[in-house]
């Protein structure tokens, strides 16, 4: 698994994803940083909006703090700034 271990696992493909990313932009650091620079800072807008959109949704659906926590393997208060992050980054 790419990143750390959670309570709620990520699905195969999305995890096989994650791992195949990492292994190129590895490959890549050395041989083209700049390349590597520029995907990550794509990364982040990505991540941005994808990231408001699914906060978005967890409060559209009312789904309870406690189920956030228990899913992202965290606490209470790095749940809450985590989900806050993401509406407001």
């Amino acid at each position: 698994m790419v990143v750390r271990n959670a309570a709620l696992p990520l699905p195969t493909e999305l995890d096989s994803l994650l791992i195949e990313l990492v292994r190129q932009l590895d490959v890549l650091a050395v041989d083209e940083p700049l390349v590597v620079l520029k995907a990550l800072a794509d990364l982040r807008y990505v991540i941005a909006q994808t990231g408001r959109n699914a906060a978005y949704e967890l409060s559209a659906r009312d789904v309870p703090l406690k189920d956030v926590v228990a899913a992202l393997g965290t606490s209470e208060t790095a749940a809450c700034r985590y989900v806050n992050d993401c509406l407001h980054p």
